[in-house]
């Protein structure tokens, strides 16, 4: 087969892949989050395995466990969470005013009489803000009932999800071995090094990532709890998880945990500055500690690249496109460089280099 139709073949294949996932992308979240599970699980797999356990045992072990953690978060975590998301939208307006009469009184104390006209634009400003946040909350509020978040959607999400996770984890490696025996066999090893860079480069962003969330996440609690800040579990659990977008979970959580904490504990500056400390310091730790140490160099995904992915999958394909940002964003990096490679050793990068004639 000519290059010209292996490469209209392996094109039109991935087109016919896109179509289906845009096409099922509703449908697709269990799946899609159960091979997610399975994969990160697969590794702790192998090692039990390694320990004499069968992969069916291992398998058995390993998602009883995952779902126990699962469940026990769920029932413990869950209703927090949503008490605390509720009371905080509710409240919103309430911090608007509060955060208006505070700003109010500081213009007032600056600038004497002349503070008026700047009311008023105050005013305007707080007043669209205020709109803009109940139509948003309105939207979640919909979302979140009629969405992909309803009642029976969430069961079922909780019901196929860990059943798909178990058969994948399972069958992983018999899976993995089929794939390796399906590859053309003219450039089977090079696909097969091509698999392994985009393993190292998935595996080392998602497991490691996940790592530095769980950590992220805890310390912004833990902080954010000692200090008192109303909401601190909702809020320092938010940040923590969406820290995967680079600079956007410490950006939300400095803007949103530095607006309760303004309206909560004013005059005590003390306190408003820890709170923005806590953000602070994680965000320290995590770039010059926990990344370099857990996530390491490995990776190669430069954060506007992955911020690109994250927004064009999760903007096609939804909260499915989101989890599926990352590892096809490392695909495309590692098949880029593999590119480029084959570039800087061809004659159109290098040119034609033509033998010259011996003198007679």
């Amino acid at each position: 087969m000519s290059i010209r139709r292996q490469t209209f073949f392996w094109a039109s294949a991935l087109v016919v892949l896109l179509v289906i996932v845009f096409i099922l992308r509703d449908i697709l979240l269990p799946f899609v989050l159960g091979a997610a599970i399975a994969y990160l699980l697969d590794p702790l797999a192998d090692k039990l395995e390694e320990f004499g356990l069968s992969r069916l045992l291992a398998t058995i072990l390993i998602m009883l466990v995952f779902s126990l953690i699962v469940v026990m978060g769920l029932v413990i975590l869950l209703p927090l969470l949503i008490e605390q998301l509720v009371d905080l939208v509710s409240r919103m307006p309430e911090y608007l005013q509060s955060l208006r009469d505070l700003a109010v009184s500081t213009l007032q104390s600056w600038f004497g009489d002349k503070w008026l006209t700047a009311k008023l634009e105050l005013d305007g400003t707080l007043k669209d803000l205020a709109q803009k946040a109940a139509g948003w909350a309105g939207q979640l509020l919909t979302s979140v009932l009629s969405g992909g978040l309803a009642v029976v959607n969430f069961i079922a999400l909780l019901v196929v999800t860990p059943v798909v996770a178990f058969y994948l984890l399972l069958d992983w490696d018999r899976m993995m071995q089929h794939i390796s025996d399906w590859l053309p066999r003219d450039h089977a090893a090079t696909i097969r090094q091509i698999g392994t860079d985009i393993d190292d480069v998935v595996s080392g962003f998602v497991r490691g990532q996940f790592t530095v969330l769980m950590i992220l996440a805890l310390f912004y609690v833990i902080g954010l709890t000692i200090i008192g800040l109303n909401f601190g579990l909702l809020i320092g659990l938010g940040a923590g998880l969406i820290s995967f977008i680079p600079f956007v979970g410490p950006v939300v959580g400095f803007v949103i945990g530095g607006t309760v904490a303004v309206v909560q504990f004013w005059p005590d500056w003390h306190w408003i500055v820890a709170v923005l400390g806590v953000f602070l310091a994680g965000q320290a730790v995590e770039g010059n500690i926990l990344s370099p140490m857990i996530v390491g160099d490995r990776v190669r995904l430069h954060p506007v690249w992955l911020m690109f992915a994250l927004f064009v999958f999760g903007y096609l394909f939804g909260f499915v496109g989101m989890l599926l940002a990352v590892p096809v964003a490392a695909a495309i990096g590692v098949l880029v460089r593999f590119g480029l490679q084959l570039y800087l050793k061809s004659s159109l990068y290098q040119g034609e280099t033509k033998p010259r004639r011996k003198k007679a």
